[in-house]
């Protein structure tokens, strides 16, 4: 498979799908016998050939799901560990600024042990980072971490994505970590990729297996063009086109790109603009496509308003009520606190 140089790519798929171990094989602690791998046009493996780069010659970063520090360093000093192994002149990331985009400033003189696991997380990010890495792989992060502290290290781990150009491998299971980090994703199953491609459209496909699960929606990367502070509502621009959408936020810059998911259980259809109601969004869409499971009360709807996919998860009673038929068109209906953003 051949993924972009830049952003982040998902590696998604169920426990034993392959995802560490093409990892692992990426950075060179594993040794397929048969396998091609090449970096920036840099060759790091090419059985056909001979050629094997070790792990210590790979420019890359690798997170583990449990940060690895030595615990009788202090922070600042766990954080030198990784800034020794580069020369001077050949570091891209320094001490301030990665402890700033991780927030570790006001950790650097503690010990890892008087730390918690969402701060010894974003520590090993840091070091990873200062290794100056041409690729930084990581390898579930968050897996280790309750809700609270995903939810804390999440916009952490935006901001590397908004600013620093390294390209991210990222290993997850978890749709909602994909969903809001990932520019592209690879579907792993039984160590073969079924389908590789933008966030956006894979999520949207109805062939995958990502449509049968129940977090099934898809991914929309909005701009912000009007906030209410009365009601605490953002406006958003739908991409290529002049539909908007009201979602439940804290105050953006007009013009800021947003991402946000749409979950399929949250999308309702109507025939009808109905303005007598309390949900918000009511976009014009068209029929593309239905995904029926055999003996299910419900059905998976693809949509599309102006251009941009949307999935509907309704039930068979519903979609034979509404008369639903591919090119037909009707109304989305979505709740402004139901966008996740």
């Amino acid at each position: 498979m051949q993924l972009p140089g830049r952003g982040v790519t998902a590696l998604y798929g169920q426990s034993g799908s392959g995802k560490t171990t093409c990892l692992r094989c990426m950075a060179g602690l594993e040794r397929p016998s048969q396998g091609f791998i090449e970096v920036n046009g840099e060759v790091w493996q090419d059985t056909d050939r001979g050629v094997f780069v070790p792990p210590h010659q790979r420019a890359l970063g690798y997170v583990f799901q449990e940060a690895s520090l030595f615990a009788h360093l202090s922070v600042r000093a766990n954080l030198a560990f990784g800034l020794k192994r580069i020369a001077p002149a050949q570091r891209r990331v320094g001490m301030e600024q990665a402890s700033e985009l991780l927030g570790v400033g006001h950790l650097l003189d503690r010990h890892p042990q008087h730390l918690s696991g969402g701060e010894r997380q974003r520590i090993g990010i840091a070091r990873a980072l200062l290794t100056s890495p041409r690729l930084l792989l990581m390898d579930e992060p968050l897996a280790s971490l309750d809700t609270r502290r995903k939810n804390e290290i999440l916009p952490y781990l935006q901001r590397l994505h908004d600013e620093l150009d390294i390209p991210v491998l990222y290993v997850s299971h978890s749709q909602d970590e994909v969903a809001r980090l990932a520019d592209h994703i690879v579907l792993l199953d039984d160590g073969r990729a079924l389908a590789s491609g933008p966030i956006g459209e894979t999520l949207a496909r109805l062939d995958l297996p990502l449509a049968l699960g129940d977090d099934a929606g898809v991914v929309i990367q909005g701009r912000v063009s009007g906030y209410d502070p009365a009601y605490q509502l953002l406006t958003l621009t739908l991409p290529e086109s002049q539909l908007n959408m009201r979602v439940a936020h804290t105050p953006l810059a007009v013009g800021q790109a947003l991402r946000f998911k749409v979950q399929a259980r949250d999308v309702s259809l109507s025939l009808a603009n109905d303005a007598q109601t309390s949900i918000l969004n009511r976009l014009p869409v068209t029929v593309i496509s239905e995904l029926a499971a055999d003996n299910a009360a419900h059905v998976l709807i693809r949509l599309e308003a102006a251009g941009t996919p949307l999935l509907a998860r309704i039930t068979r009673y519903s979609r034979d009520q509404l008369g639903l038929y591919p090119g037909q068109c009707l109304w989305a209906q979505i709740k402004a606190v139901a966008v996740l953003a």
